[in-house]
């Protein structure tokens, strides 16, 4: 997973990740609206493979699945931040987001080139030849995310 850094600050919340008033819109309508109120043109800006970086409590807010879905949606390859709000953190591995928690993101630049490394817990800023540890992410959440998901993650473990 690589990409460049999309860089926010603390408090990213549900309703900047999927605003209330596109919901009858449908996914797509959200996914354009995407951090709209923090970025403009995020949504249109974001390429395949783009790494989210963030301060505290990124995902705050309702309990809204839709927030993850816009991500991606928008194919974001992972979010990393300093800490997670609960529910977004589960929503997203859930989904099959990937969501890692920095204990520092120091060093990391607004469209730095990245890559996201989630077995060795690891966001590598290519350009400055840099390593960012990440805290490890239990090993059962990995293999949800690697299958896409709880869905699917339970559709191959019960089809043994």
């Amino acid at each position: 997973m690589s990409g460049r850094i999309f860089l926010f600050g603390d408090d990213i919340d549900t309703d900047q990740l999927a605003p209330g008033q596109y919901m009858r819109g449908g996914i797509e309508a959200l996914a354009a609206h995407c951090l709209e109120a923090t970025r403009p043109a995020f949504s249109v800006d974001v390429q395949p493979g783009d790494i989210i970086v963030a301060g505290r409590n990124f995902g705050t807010g309702s309990s809204r699945e839709q927030a993850v879905e816009a991500l991606l949606y928008l194919q974001v390859a992972g979010v990393v931040a300093l800490s997670f709000a609960g529910i977004f953190y589960r929503n997203a591995v859930n989904l099959g987001l990937p969501v890692l928690i920095a204990p520092s993101i120091d060093g990391a630049k607004d469209g730095d080139k990245a890559s996201l490394q989630l077995t060795s817990s690891v966001l590598n800023l290519s350009d400055k030849n840099n390593d960012i540890a990440l805290e490890p992410m239990p090993k059962n959440l990995q293999e949800i995310i690697e299958s896409g998901g709880l869905v699917q993650y339970l559709k191959k473990r019960l089809a043994v």
